[in-house]
């Protein structure tokens, strides 16, 4: 049951964010070609970020905790990662060498 509610503060935190971003990217970049379009916007993702925090909210502290411990982690691993691999990194190591 623990790790059933990890998976679900997961995919509710990711529903918030793809809702977020499409809000976001009606309104900053309307030129972008869709292969689908969402309904109601903004009335429908804002609806979508309500009810996924709301039963966010109803999870228990503990679940929330492990969600934030893994958050840090899988960012720590991200950035460390990314600032390694990324074109930017190699361009500053080539000019070091």
């Amino acid at each position: 049951s623990e790790l059933a509610e990890l998976v679900n503060i997961g995919t509710l935190f990711a529903f918030v964010v793809v809702a977020l971003g499409v809000i976001i990217l009606r309104r900053t970049r309307p030129d972008l070609p869709r292969a689908f379009r969402t309904p109601l916007v903004p009335f429908l993702p804002i609806l979508s970020v309500i009810a996924s925090l709301w039963l966010m909210l109803n999870l228990p502290a503990e679940t929330w905790i492990r969600f934030a411990v893994w958050m840090l982690i899988g960012c720590i691993v991200y950035l460390a990662y990314g600032h390694s691999h990324s074109r930017l990194g190699r361009q500053e190591e080539a000019g070091l060498q």
